[in-house]
């Protein structure tokens, strides 16, 4: 159907900003990163776990059965990559827009013009969104009907995970896929690819890389492949043929062009909590050098350090406790030492204290003793005091029977008598079989021996 006949003119044309990015692709003058984006699945490196032969994505793109999708993962793993492939397999039209700069006006636009089109040729709609954790809860909700009723196909790409940052009812009717951060061997493939490319990479250019500078692209790179092609394109075209006629690109230029590495780690999210996890669970493990560089890379990334010793002082009761009680002072030491200190001294304080719990003998027997002893005090009957321990400071207590029959543990052998100190006593705290806890144990079986 021509624009001229067409009841709704332009109706069919590709808008012109999508326009604008296919060719800005293509051209010379886009970032090698954009240039080389992979056009088909064979071409796509990387994420074999949701990619790879017979696996679900992979079936559901190839066979143009595509329903809503939420891509999850950091920068540089591929979303945008994915939903472009997508748009250039599937037969349906394809419409992006990014949440920075979107709006519910734009939303409604969209959705009028995919009810038009699925009217007039039965066509379904793809819109894809870029950072779609943007939207707030009525923009998505915008969503909901055309994406239930199949008008709209919904891919959104999002570094935030999409439990906390999508809507209930459009995550229950999305497929969600998790991109992880590219392996070193992908980020190789890539860099050797645009070298290789003539027509998108740097092929026409006389480069000799360096394979030390290959690996530490990939290595510095974090997994992020855009990362590593602005720093491989800065370096070629900034370094001058030598008098071989070569671009001799080295692991000094290489160095000079990624300038620092950049850990992605966000300050509240996903990343965040999952590195302090592996922390705390590298030093519950006793394992001090996994622990030692999760602590680094955090302190690399940025995070506060107050943070990280609020984490090993916890570590210190509940992991670690009576087993070695000077973990605890170790600890409470160190969050004062750093207020006092400040970074960068600060990490040494922090390695120490960290070093010292992940080696420290472990128990968490004081942690599960309060823990059971708060359930029963949630949910069984409320134990009183016995009169016996009640308290006698006060006028009138012992003719209330107050601290009548108390036995003064001092006065008796060990410093210790047995008594009711409980109504219903029950076993709480377990000494474990290790490092003070031990003597502990010890010391308490001897008491009830004498008894």
């Amino acid at each position: 159907m021509s624009r001229k006949n067409s009841e709704e003119p332009g109706l069919f044309e590709e808008p012109l900003s999508e326009r604008s990015d296919n060719e800005l692709q293509h051209t010379e003058h886009a970032p090698l990163a954009s240039r080389m984006r992979p056009c088909t699945l064979d071409e796509f490196t990387g994420q074999e776990h949701i990619l790879g032969p017979g696996k679900l994505l992979r079936r559901t793109i190839e066979a143009d059965r595509i329903s809503s999708l939420i891509f999850y993962g950091p920068p540089g793993s591929g979303k945008t990559t994915l939903a472009q492939i997508i748009s250039k397999m599937t037969k349906s039209r394809f419409s992006s827009v990014n949440a920075v700069t979107s709006n519910v006006a734009e939303l409604r636009a969209i959705v009028d013009a995919a009810k038009k089109i699925r009217k007039i040729n039965n066509q379904r709609t793809i819109l894809f969104i870029d950072e779609i954790h943007r939207f707030n809860k009525a923009q998505q909700d915008v969503l909901m009907p055309e994406v239930e009723n199949g008008v709209i196909v919904l891919i959104g790409a999002t570094t935030h995970n999409p439990s906390f940052s999508i809507v209930g009812p459009l995550l229950s009717r999305s497929l969600v896929f998790e991109l992880r951060p590219h392996e070193e061997k992908d980020i190789t493939k890539i860099i050797q690819n645009a070298l290789q490319d003539n027509e998108r990479g740097l092929g026409k250019l006389n480069v000799e890389l360096d394979p030390k500078a290959i690996k530490f692209l990939a290595a510095v790179a974090s997994g992020d492949a855009r990362r590593a092609l602005n720093a491989l394109e800065v370096g070629v075209l900034t370094t001058p043929p030598a008098p071989d006629g070569k671009i001799h690109f080295d692991v000094k230029v290489a160095q000079e062009s990624a300038q620092k590495r950049i850990i992605y780690y966000d300050k509240d999210e996903d990343y965040h909590y999952d590195t302090a996890s592996a922390f705390i669970k590298s030093m519950r493990g006793s394992d001090p050098d996994a622990a030692v560089y999760w602590l680094a890379k955090m302190l690399y990334a940025g995070e506060d350090p107050r943070f990280i010793a609020r984490r090993i002082v916890i570590l210190a009761s509940e992991d670690i406790g009576n087993a070695d009680p000077q973990a605890l002072v170790v600890a409470a030491s160190a969050l004062q030492a750093i207020e006092f200190v400040g970074m960068p001294e600060a990490r040494i304080i922090l390695a120490q204290a960290v070093t010292y719990m992940a080696t420290a003998p472990k128990s968490n027997a004081a942690y599960m003793a309060i823990e059971e002893a708060t359930e029963d005090v949630k949910n069984e009957t409320s134990q009183e005091v016995p009169d016996h321990l009640r308290g006698t400071s006060y006028p009138g207590a012992k003719k209330l029977g107050h601290g009548e029959g108390y036995k003064y543990p001092h006065q008796y052998a060990d410093h210790y008598v047995e008594q009711i100190y409980v109504p219903a006593a029950k076993k709480y705290y377990r000494p474990a079989d290790a490092g003070y806890e031990k003597t502990i144990l010890e010391r308490m079986k001897k008491l009830k021996e004498k008894n």
